[in-house]
């Protein structure tokens, strides 16, 4: 007799249209490349697929290359900065409490995270460059996807997975969206910093000093794309209070979503 495999197990959530505001007051930059919902994510899939875990971030209109990501991955996106935290162990307190510096963002004591995967359009070199020279500390937390692509709507990574095991129902889940920037703060890794009035390539809504979340769209409440989840989103992100200094800024808290 042949026993029968087991299913290989996926997660997936939604995410409701028309939150890529952030905090509630996020406005896109004034430039012809920002259009209209391209930092609005939709969905969140993660599936296995042989000896790879397969990450697919969904958005709300088609994903463009403005920029010719050719120069850079030929990877066929330009705009999007996406970070996917995974809460593996489910303990309490155990883990990274910061998300990876440029998000300006932390987590709550029962979501601290273990891995976390980014999902971006410059080159696989550059993101760990960026990572050993400002946030070393992170080195064994974070995975560089083996593959990554635009497909329409979707931005698709590939991760080995050795890196992970297999998916859990288990895991805590999330998701942000930034604005990738090629040459970032010293202090951020490739994230576009937001400022209080938008700009050509800047997002406004936010303060001129730090503290402000550097993300558009995150997955909240319980991730099923109803339209209450937008407002769970706005609570969440907006308690922060900015500062001179990160040292004195208060940090929004985010909590992942389960399964």
């Amino acid at each position: 007799m042949v026993a029968a495999s087991a299913e290989a197990e996926s997660l997936s959530f939604k995410d409701p249209k028309g939150d890529d505001n952030g905090w509630g007051k996020g406005t896109y930059p004034t430039g012809k490349d920002y259009g209209a919902g391209a930092f609005d994510m939709t969905g969140l899939e993660i599936r296995e697929d042989g000896d790879f875990i397969v990450f697919e971030v969904e958005f709300a209109q088609p994903i463009t290359d403005p920029w010719t990501s050719a120069d850079w991955g030929g990877n066929g996106f330009s705009l999007q900065f996406v970070q996917v935290y995974l809460d593996l162990d489910g303990k309490p307190r155990s883990g990274e409490r910061k998300a990876v510096p440029g998000a300006w963002l932390e987590f709550e004591p029962n979501s601290y995270w273990e891995k976390v995967i980014l999902i971006s359009p410059q080159p696989a070199s550059k993101v760990k460059g960026e990572i050993q020279a400002k946030a070393k500390w992170l080195d064994k937390r974070v995975i560089v996807p083996d593959r990554t692509e635009a497909r329409q709507k979707k931005l698709i990574a590939k991760v080995a997975k050795k890196e992970l095991g297999a998916v859990s129902p288990k895991w805590g889940v999330q998701a942000f969206v930034l604005s990738n920037e090629g040459f970032a703060d010293k202090e951020d890794v490739l994230a576009r910093r937001t400022n209080e009035i938008a700009g050509e390539h800047r997002f406004g809504g936010g303060c001129d000093g730090v503290g402000d979340p550097q993300v558009l769209d995150v997955l909240a409440g319980a991730a099923k794309g109803e339209a209450s989840e937008g407002a769970e989103q706005v609570k969440m992100m907006s308690a922060f209070q900015c500062a001179d200094t990160g040292a004195q800024a208060t940090l929004a808290k985010i909590s992942m979503v389960r399964r």
